[in-house]
């Protein structure tokens, strides 16, 4: 294992918290698709842990399960951080039962693969698009879905390709993640719980159709939330551009 994958690892944790940051806190007034299935409301709870401090990830993750998404994503880096040291320190452990957990025998091949850095390279693409969606909306940007008093269509920088740019940057955001460290190569299936396991392309598939499902949930319910707001605006911008996602997909 190279210090460049641990260097990857540490930025690509880190653009993932910038991205699920909230940019604006959500008014107590004004919100809307409030009726959605609880599978899919939960998204902006799991957003909001990242404004915690890090030690309380791990706590809140045992009694609130939702919070899997970031519990995992800082565990994957702390995981490969530690298993990297134990490499380059090679100090007897006081507690076997720590090293075990880290996995140092039988040596795992955790490398620098292709794929990993694809994963990387999508999260700070994800990461980007968002940051440009927080800094595009100002204050109409909030993650639970709300009206604001002075709200308007926007539909400038990444919305004038497509509707919803910021959904666009959560799906690379867990395509990244989970190319980078569900693939071979990596900590969780060289040497965690997903090693000599077929399952990670199991959570893979699950985790990014949950992120798929929540974004179409949310971009049907802001274009009728828009269409009554501005119709003439919304029917305009909507003519021209037809795409929620990816342009020409979806």
């Amino acid at each position: 294992m190279s210090f460049s994958r641990v260097a990857f690892v540490t930025v690509q944790a880190f653009s993932y918290q910038l991205a699920l940051t909230p940019p604006n806190p959500s008014p107590s007034k004004g919100r809307y698709h409030t009726e959605q299935l609880y599978i899919l409301q939960i998204a902006p709870l799991i957003f909001k842990v990242y404004l915690l401090p890090l030690p309380l990830h791990f706590v809140i993750y045992s009694f609130y399960p939702p919070q899997v998404q970031q519990f995992i994503t800082w565990g994957w880096a702390i995981f490969e951080i530690l298993y990297y040291l134990r490499l380059v320190l090679p100090i007897t452990s006081p507690a076997p039962f720590v090293t075990s957990i880290i996995c140092l025998p039988p040596q795992p091949n955790v490398r620098l693969t292709p794929s990993f850095i694809i994963g990387v390279i999508a999260v700070i693409l994800g990461t980007y698009i968002r940051l440009d969606c927080f800094k595009t909306l100002g204050q109409f940007f909030t993650f639970d879905l709300t009206i604001h008093p002075e709200h308007k269509l926007i539909t400038s920088r990444f919305y004038a390709y497509v509707r919803h740019p910021a959904y666009t940057g959560s799906l690379l955001l867990v395509f990244g993640l989970a190319f980078s460290h569900l693939t071979r190569g990596s900590w969780m299936t060289e040497c965690g719980p997903l090693r000599a396991s077929s399952s990670a392309i199991v959570v893979w598939a699950l985790w990014w159709l949950w992120t798929l499902c929540v974004g179409i949930s949310r971009a049907d319910a802001e274009d009728k939330q828009m269409r009554k707001l501005f119709p003439e605006e919304w029917d305009a911008y909507a003519a021209v551009v037809h795409w929620w996602f990816f342009p020409g997909l979806i």
